[in-house]
């Protein structure tokens, strides 16, 4: 959960102290004032990170006071508390604004999930404005490392596509970065300081599924103990990412149709019309045409899904940009970690190079993470690297730093190699000495030499 201050506004003292209470409680900072214009002095002193008032209040009125914390913050939300003859009220008050509304008498329960699910928004919308500094500062304009033709016809299509409300298909392998693609589109567009909201289809029933992308209502089916909102409703006036959207269900397909045709929803168990406002942005590593063909998925969603289709081109196919890449998560790692490796040796990086990449980006990443995490010097060498990467044959051998005279330095890379083979083949003299091409005499003969059988 994502704590935060809570700043309380009621005239009535006993309600003050019992939000107070309970809020606090649940881990939240807390400050309650009996009137509007305490809470605008408040405000104006320190931060909060929600604002929860009362609707009818003597003096300045909660849709006064809401109007005058948009005039001095707009990001900050307001939760309105009303009673049951003032939702019309309440509903000019989402026009002006706030977050939500809450009708007494009010569960606690309501009350705290409407909070937590405020304040998740108000991460979001932080973490959003975060990363499009960092990519800003840190990236191209695309968010995305790369240098290849293939990945600069992807970053057109993103610049070009950024600013309309089109829904966009993006498609690929796993672990190309279709995420990122997503998010580069929306730190692009208007919507821009709106929330990214993401949502995997595959790690879902088709239960849990609906529930996740429409909400739904208290009581809706068992263990629906409050009222939860979708992903649709977080996601109103941003982007919403719907992650392998080839694994839903059909009748999910349906419904999420439904939405993309009439901009509006229920939540489960409901009957209150919910408009949406959303940027669709789907992905799929599968073929969806062919779905389609195999009756798997819907045409006509496919059709609205898919009115611009970005492909992400497989590490394999773009190996100029392996490099670039490699560097880039060398350089994340080091900082993270505070390890001082700056550079990638010669040899380390001809396997990466070299490597097919199945897993692409990610799997790249983690390779460097790992050499980052693994390396004994400034400098990540192929011992470093996964043995699947560097190659099952890969034998490393380092001069000795002293030097020596020629045969002693070839006396200790004889050493090393024979040790580095022994390792490779489990222990099997045999073996080791095929691979070597030597007879298992000799073999026998240099291991006593360098005392290996002691």
């Amino acid at each position: 959960m994502f704590s935060g201050k809570i700043l309380i506004v009621d005239d009535e003292e006993g309600l003050r102290k019992v939000l107070a209470r309970g809020l606090a409680k649940e881990g939240y900072q807390t400050e309650a004032v009996g009137s509007g214009a305490e809470a605008l002095s408040r405000i104006a002193a320190e931060s909060f990170d929600l604002v929860i008032t009362d609707m009818q209040m003597p003096g300045m009125s909660g849709l006064e006071l809401l109007a005058e914390i948009k005039a001095f913050d707009p990001a900050l939300p307001v939760l309105v508390i009303t009673a049951y003859g003032t939702v019309e009220s309440a509903v000019q008050a989402l026009r002006l604004g706030a977050y939500d509304y809450i009708t007494k008498p009010f569960e606690s329960d309501e009350l705290k999930l409407t909070i937590a699910q405020a304040l998740e928004r108000e991460r979001l919308l932080a973490e959003n404005r975060y990363l499009h500094e960092e990519l800003q500062q840190r990236w191209q304009a695309s968010g995305i490392v790369g240098d290849s033709q293939g990945m600069a016809r992807v970053f057109d299509t993103v610049r070009s596509v950024a600013d309309s409300t089109a829904n966009v298909l993006v498609t690929g392998e796993s672990g190309t970065g279709k995420e990122l693609i997503a998010r580069s589109i929306h730190l692009q567009s208007p919507r821009k300081d709106q929330p990214f909201i993401v949502l995997n289809c595959a790690a879902l029933s088709e239960g849990v599924l609906e529930s996740e992308l429409f909400g739904h209502e208290k009581g809706a089916f068992t263990g629906a103990l409050a009222t939860k909102k979708g992903r649709f409703e977080l996601a109103h006036q941003g982007t919403l990412f719907i992650d392998e959207v080839g694994e839903m269900s059909l009748a999910a397909q349906v419904k999420l149709l439904r939405v993309i045709q009439e901009h509006e929803f229920e939540r489960v168990g409901g009957t209150r019309t919910i408009h949406s406002d959303v940027r669709l942005v789907a992905a799929t590593n599968k073929n969806l045409s062919e779905e389609v063909r195999q009756g798997r998925f819907r045409e006509d969603l496919y059709y609205r899904l898919n009115v611009v289709n970005i492909e992400l081109p497989p590490l394999r196919d773009r190996r100029e940009d392996i490099e670039p890449l490699a560097r880039h998560f060398l350089a994340k790692y080091a900082r993270e970690t505070g390890r001082p490796v700056r550079a990638i040796a010669p040899r380390a990086l001809g396997c990466l190079l070299t490597h097919d990449w199945p897993g692409n980006v990610r799997e790249l990443q983690n390779a460097l993470e790992r050499a980052v995490v693994l390396c004994k010097g400034d400098t990540v060498t192929p011992r470093d690297l996964p043995q699947g990467i560097a190659g099952p044959a890969q034998i490393c051998l380092e001069l000795p730093e002293s030097g020596g005279s020629l045969t002693e330095i070839l006396e200790d890379l004889e050493r090393q190699l024979i040790l580095q083979t022994l390792a490779r083949e489990k222990g099997s003299q045999t073996r080791t000495a095929e691979v070597l091409g030597i007879k298992r005499t000799t073999l026998r003969y240099k291991m006593e030499k360098y005392r290996m059988l002691d």
